[in-house]
């Protein structure tokens, strides 16, 4: 199962869940101050062999570190 990044509306705490692909988060109760349904949000990651230095790409380009400057397509 994969783990999810959740936000809640409440309080804006931010935690991470391991759940199945089609749970949204109805029955989840925040860590922090327990209020319920908390939003699930899109998480950043991080790939295997990444510069950990750099922002976080795998950029074969001079100009960032990122791989998204139109130099780099």
């Amino acid at each position: 199962m994969p783990f999810y990044e959740f936000k809640c509306s409440a309080c804006g705490f931010r935690f991470e869940k391991m759940c199945s692909m089609g749970d949204k988060g109805e029955n989840l109760l925040c860590p922090e101050c327990g209020a319920i349904k908390p939003q699930r949000v899109f998480s950043t990651f991080s790939s295997p062999g990444g510069d950990s230095g750099s922002g976080g790409g795998n950029s074969k380009c001079s100009g960032c570190s990122s791989g998204n400057c139109s130099s780099c397509h």
